[in-house]
């Protein structure tokens, strides 16, 4: 199997998969031939493009990829903030009974299994969902001064890594929907840009760094190149 599909959220997700994790999957050390990002529920057009979708229209698609190249792992790369009740195992997450780590791994084992039910002779090794505490912008709190000096601000490295101290991982920023991590970064710098400028840091920090500071993006990471 040595394709793969990441079903995305939005352009920012989008961009991040084909500029900067396709090149490292795509190496000849993992093995992937392609490596393609797809917009969930395969919003085009410019007033729907990105955004969470209600589970059903996101599995109809999921399905469909998964019958029709028998040889393709379909990911996803979606947050948790966003998702809706009618996903997999969200009841459960958000019911208070879960730790804030658990609730993206909850999320994730239900819509592996609600997959699996609906195809016959299905190798669960072919989906493997990711599901992020928060979004995007978390992962660029890995690396503070990388960050900004990759959005021309070196001034702000202390102020961003102030954010980042108060919590164990930089996938558990975020207080409340005032307090997603663009919505920080924007309070300190308004001529923040995403998708644009949010990749690039990516590209400054690197893949390394992420994934050791971030544990669960650092697992699915492990898990896409072990099936490479």
């Amino acid at each position: 199997m040595t394709r793969l599909l990441v079903e995305v959220e939005g352009e920012t997700e989008e961009d991040f998969v084909k500029y900067v994790l396709a090149g490292h999957l795509c190496d000849v050390s993992v093995g992937y031939k392609v490596v393609s990002a797809r917009l969930l529920g395969n919003a085009r057009s410019l007033n729907q493009r990105g955004g969470i979708k209600e589970w059903d229209i996101v599995r109809k698609d999921i399905l469909k990829h998964l019958k029709q190249d028998q040889e393709v792992i379909v990911t996803t790369m979606v947050d948790y903030c966003d998702l809706t009740e009618t996903w997999p195992g969200w009841v459960d997450a958000s019911s208070g009974r879960s730790c804030a780590s658990e609730r993206s791994s909850i999320i994730e084992e239900a819509l592996s299994m609600d997959v699996s039910s609906k195809l016959q002779n299905f190798d669960p090794r072919r989906f493997v969902p990711y599901v992020e505490m928060h979004e995007f912008e978390a992962l660029l709190f890995s690396d503070t001064d990388q960050f900004a000096l990759s959005i021309g601000r070196p001034d702000l490295s202390s102020e961003f890594r102030a954010i980042r101290n108060k919590f164990h991982t930089p996938e558990e920023i975020n207080d409340s929907p005032e307090t997603h991590p663009s919505k920080r970064i924007r309070a300190l710098f308004p001529r923040y840009q995403k998708p644009l400028m949010g990749v690039n840091a990516a590209k400054k920090i690197g893949l390394d760094t992420i994934r050791k500071e971030c544990p669960a993006f650092g697992r699915w990471m492990e898990k896409l190149e072990s099936l490479a």
